[in-house]
């Protein structure tokens, strides 16, 4: 074993190993780096073009409300009865709709 580990080290194609070692990593990197995060941004832009009046949503720094009107460069969100706070349409992150539908099909 150590014999062909050292082998190894000594080999004269090391340039093609050097290659394959590199893009190796590259491959790995593509699909456990760049992919899920190319993922992750499409299923945002489509979450935010598809954000209707009456939505639960979370904010990204925390605020909980529903979406009382949607304009073009932002939404307004009414977070108590009478309260309304206007923000940019990236700044909502999560539609706790879905999440409160999911966890009202646990419970039955």
């Amino acid at each position: 074993m150590l014999h062909f580990i050292l082998l190894q080290a000594q080999g004269g194609n090391g340039l093609w190993g050097n290659l394959i070692l590199f893009g190796g990593i590259a491959i790995i990197f593509y699909f456990f780096m760049i992919r899920p995060q190319q993922k992750k941004q499409k299923e945002t832009k489509s979450f935010i073009e598809n954000m209707k009046k009456g939505d639960m949503v979370i904010t990204i720094g925390g605020i909980h409300g529903k979406i009382y009107a949607i304009e073009d460069d932002g939404v307004v969100l009414e977070v108590d009865k009478s309260t309304k706070i206007k923000f940019e349409k990236t700044a909502i992150s999560l539609d706790q709709s879905k999440k409160l539908a999911e966890t009202a099909k646990k419970s039955d």
